[in-house]
C-alpha cells in the first residue's frame, strides 16, 4: 500500500457480533464506525472478510460509493443499488449474494471477520452486483485512506 495512504480509525459496536448480525439472528449488517475521515474523501468502500472460509479472503460483503459519514448504519438491505438508510451500491459477496452475510460458522467454532474500509476520492461507476476483483481494480490510484477493525462470532 502507497505510503502516503492516511488512516482511518474503524470499529464496530463491540468485539463480537450480536446475533442479529448473524445467522442465528435475522442477519442483518452491523453498525461501522469511522473517524478521521479527510475533508476531500469523497467515497467509502466496505470489504468484509473471513479467512476462515476457502481463499483466505472469502468476501462476505462489497459496498461502495457510500458518502463519507461518521457512521454506516446497520441494515443496509441486500440489493444492488441503495437509497435508505444510506446511498450506497453493493456488490456480490462470495456466497454469490448481494449485500451481507453475517457469521455462520460450524458449532464449536469462532470464526473472525475483518472490515476493511477505504476512503476514495471520487465516487465509482462500478455498477451494482460487481465481484470484489471489480471493485478493487475500480479503486486503483483512487485510494486517499485505508483503515481496520475485527470481530468475531462463536457458535
Amino acid at each position: 500500500m502507497d505510503s502516503r495512504v492516511g488512516t482511518l480509525s474503524v470499529s464496530l459496536r463491540s468485539a463480537e457480533f450480536p446475533s442479529w448480525n448473524t445467522c442465528d439472528g435475522p442477519d442483518i449488517s452491523p453498525e461501522v464506525r469511522i473517524r478521521r475521515l479527510a475533508p476531500d474523501v469523497r467515497s467509502m468502500v466496505i470489504f468484509a472478510l473471513n479467512p476462515y472460509e476457502p481463499g483466505c479472503s472469502f468476501t462476505t460483503w462489497i459496498i461502495w460509493n457510500l458518502d463519507p459519514s461518521p457512521v454506516v448504519p446497520e441494515g443496509i438491505p441486500q440489493q444492488g443499488v441503495v437509497t435508505a438508510p444510506v446511498d450506497a451500491v453493493q456488490g456480490v459477496n462470495d456466497y454469490g449474494t448481494l449485500g451481507w452475510r453475517g457469521p455462520c460458522p460450524p458449532g464449536g467454532e469462532t470464526h473472525r471477520y475483518y472490515f476493511k474500509v477505504y476512503g476514495l476520492d471520487a465516487m465509482l461507476t462500478l455498477p451494482a452486483g460487481a465481484g470484489k476483483q471489480d471493485l478493487i481494480d475500480a479503486m486503483r490510484g483512487h485510494v486517499l485512506q485505508f483503515g481496520r477493525t475485527v470481530a468475531f462470532y462463536s457458535r
